[in-house]
């Protein structure tokens, strides 16, 4: 699916440290916890609690947030609708990859069991 490049860029160059609250809030409104959203966190990216820690006191973008992580090789396996866009259609990977965190924070926030959000 393509997207806008005002859309990408927007993405890009939000601040990570930003959103990354709103993500809590999500998870824990919902009954799911903190550990379990770092959890969801690491899986994508492979950020520990301290290397994400570092980098939200960094107030990184979501551009180097993405640069610096390590994708699980499992992501693909990650689809669905998030926004209003089919995941695994998105065409600027760095769009499709805060797509992917946005996918698994609301299936976490849904209730779905950590086995089948980790795509294990």
């Amino acid at each position: 699916m393509e997207t806008s490049n005002t859309h990408n860029q927007r993405i890009a160059n939000m601040i990570f440290a930003s959103v990354y609250p709103m993500y809590v809030a999500k998870v824990e409104k919902k009954g799911r916890t903190k550990e379990e959203l770092h959890q969801v966190i690491e899986w994508l990216t492979g950020f520990d609690d301290k290397k994400l820690q570092e980098l939200i006191q960094e107030k990184v973008t979501f551009e180097t947030f993405f640069e610096r992580a390590s994708l699980n090789p499992n992501a693909g396996l990650i689809t669905g609708v998030i926004c209003g866009y089919r995941v695994e259609e998105i065409e600027n990977p760095l769009t499709q990859k805060a797509r992917y965190l946005d996918k698994l924070v609301d299936e976490l926030a849904k209730g779905r069991k950590m086995e089948k959000i980790l795509r294990t």
